[in-house]
């Protein structure tokens, strides 16, 4: 089992190649606008799970997810060129759930905000139930 530094390093590098690859070499006509965002890498280093995400329609999104998987050996030939290590990592593409997540965050934070807008309102026009200083003063 690699140390966690040393598993960290190479899923870093693992990531600049593969964005690497995908922008400079692949010559695929159906991979469209990819991001790669993360890329974690087993203890034993045998298994990496490449995460990205995709700006397009769903369609297209089809396309480039076959694009990546009729392409994975080529590009985890490129990463252990660019490696340097005895056994290269099997790749995993796995597309990442970021986007759906932050239109859940910010889903919730409009309907915050909406709530303390009406709070606000319901503030401005409340009045006291009985004097505004209910607190007797000594004269």
């Amino acid at each position: 089992m690699a140390d966690p530094a040393r598993a960290r390093k190479i899923a870093e590098r693992i990531k600049f190649l593969v964005a690497d690859y995908l922008e400079h070499r692949l010559k695929d006509e159906r991979l469209g606008f990819l991001t790669i965002t993360d890329v974690r890498v087993t203890g034993d280093l045998q298994h990496a799970s490449v995460f990205y995400t995709f700006l397009g329609t769903d369609q297209e999104r089809a396309d480039s997810e076959a694009a990546l998987e009729d392409n994975r050996g080529r590009i985890r030939s490129h990463v252990g060129k660019g490696l340097g290590i005895r056994l290269t990592p099997a790749l995993e593409f796995v597309p990442d759930a970021i986007p759906e997540g932050v239109a859940q965050i910010e889903d919730a934070l409009r309907a915050a905000r909406t709530r303390d807008e009406e709070l606000a309102e319901k503030k401005r026009q409340a009045s006291f139930a009985g004097e505004a200083d209910p607190y007797k003063k000594s004269e």
